[in-house]
Parts: C-alpha cells; structure tokens; sequence
C-alpha cells in the first residue's frame, strides 16, 4: 500500500517546463547576465539600442534593467546551478528573499517578482 501513495503524489507533483521559459544570456558589452525574454510595462523598461518605447519581448533587444534587477547565477554544494533575480527598489529599507516551491520557473515568477517588490517597498531576491 505504500507504493500508492508515492504514485499518487508523483502524479500530483509540479515538474518544470520543458525547456524554460526563459534563457540566461551575457550582455557582450559588460558582462552582466540578462534573461531576454522577460518583459516589462512599457514605463519600466529601455532598449539597450537607446530607442525608447515598447519592444516585443521575441527577437528584441536585450532590456537594459532600469529598475534595478540583477540576474546571477549560484553555484551551489554540489555543483548545481541556481538562477536568481534580484530586484531593487529605491526605496526599500528591507530585503525579501521569496524561497519558491519546487521547480517553479523564473521566467514565470518574475512579473510577481517586480510587483512584489513594487507594491510591499522592498529589495527581493528570487
């Protein structure tokens, strides 16, 4: 009987997409990492290209991070490697570290990310 239950939950588990939403790419002129396939609201994002405006997120530019986010990559114990997002907020005067759930997805999270750093005040690293 006790095969079952972990049947069952396996079946019930989240795995994640295949492949991500998302791709983690170094910008050639300063090293930095950006995921370009996010996107923002039009008021919260720039063309690396100087040209203002909205571009679509497919085969754009890579979006300069005016509002602060960093992409980083950890290396972890045993040699696994972790996508994070620091997003800041001018005005925060704490940081929220948001420890999701198994095998959520970056690309997925990150729009709640931006929201909840915007609405609570705070810097957040997911």
């Amino acid at each position: 009987m006790g095969g079952v239950t972990s049947t069952i939950a396996a079946r019930f588990a989240f795995f994640p997409p295949t492949p991500p939403s998302y791709t983690v790419a170094a910008d050639p002129a300063t090293g930095r990492l950006l995921i370009p396939e996010i996107s923002r609201p039009p008021a919260r994002r720039r063309r690396r290209d100087g040209g203002g405006g909205d571009s679509s997120a497919s085969g754009a530019a890579p979006v300069e991070d005016e509002d602060g986010t960093e992409v980083v990559r950890l290396r972890t114990r045993r040699g696994n490697e972790i996508v994070g997002v620091h997003v800041r907020h001018e005005r925060a005067s704490a940081t929220l570290l948001y420890s999701h759930g198994n095998a959520a997805d970056l690309g997925q999270m990150y729009g709640l990310f931006v929201e909840l750093s915007r609405r609570l005040r705070v810097n957040l690293f997911g």
